[in-house]
């Protein structure tokens, strides 16, 4: 009986080894989102945004309206500029992302921190991590460019 029996429990031990190890391997690997500058229309606005697009999930936004020459800024980063003027000096309304207080600065479209992301693809910005970088590629470029022509900035 134990001839049996101990061979059989090896298998089926053998078994249950190899499909776990099967399973663990065959687990989907979680990568880190990419994020990436994007340029949406909505309306008379457009909007420039550095996140994970197609998500909720972003670092800061600038906004503005066709031919105004300020734009409002959003996000959980800010502006390394000596320009950017807080919107207001009241309470915010309660930003429906985070929960919070909704964080919000302007600044001129032709802000030498906005031109310096449209010709070297760099925009320092401060955060709770710290200071940063957020870099564009050649085509993000290109996005902040017409960001700035639509916004009405003399050069971009």
């Amino acid at each position: 009986m134990f001839k049996v029996l101990v061979p059989a429990a090896a298998a089926l031990g053998l078994i249950a080894f190899a499909a776990q190890s099967q399973g663990a391997a065959s687990e989907p690997q979680m990568t880190q989102p990419v994020m990436s500058w994007t340029l949406h229309h909505d309306g008379e606005f457009a909007k420039l945004a550095y996140g994970v697009p197609n998500s909720d999930q972003l670092a800061i936004m600038v906004a503005c309206q066709r031919g105004n020459r300020l734009a409002t800024v959003y996000g959980d980063v800010r502006l390394e500029t000596a320009q950017v003027v807080q919107a207001s000096y009241g309470a915010q309304p309660l930003d429906p992302l985070s929960g919070g207080l909704a964080e919000e600065a302007r600044i001129a479209v032709n802000d030498p921190s906005l031109q310096r992301l449209a010709q070297r693809g760099r925009l320092t910005v401060e955060g709770d991590a710290g200071r940063f970088t957020l870099t564009a590629d050649q085509e993000e470029r290109r996005l902040v460019r017409d960001f700035l022509a639509y916004c009405g900035a003399e050069r971009a």
